[in-house]
């Protein structure tokens, strides 16, 4: 097993309409290839490849204020991966 290193985290509330915005700035950062993370002072530049792997998950957690959702799209690539693959649609 592998030794997992966290660069950068945030963890905020925010509304629909700015989760959007926030997820369609993403997608152009994605499409371009690189992005900047920046809070504070604190700034993290990823480089991304032309091919991932994608992760989709949506959960359901019974917690103490009631039922807890939660939808996960997770990106990963290894250095110098080039290989495509295809399945997943949104519809």
């Amino acid at each position: 097993m592998g030794r997992e290193t966290t660069l950068f985290k945030s963890k905020e509330r925010r509304s629909k309409q700015e989760v959007v915005a926030f997820l369609r700035q993403l997608a152009d950062k994605i499409e371009a290839g690189s992005l900047v993370l920046s809070k504070g002072k604190e700034e993290l530049e990823v480089g991304f490849p032309e091919n991932f792997t994608l992760e989709v998950e949506v959960e359901d957690e019974v917690k103490r204020k009631g039922v807890q959702h939660s939808l996960e799209v997770e990106l990963k690539w290894y250095d110098g991966d080039n290989q495509k693959a295809s399945g997943l649609v949104l519809k």
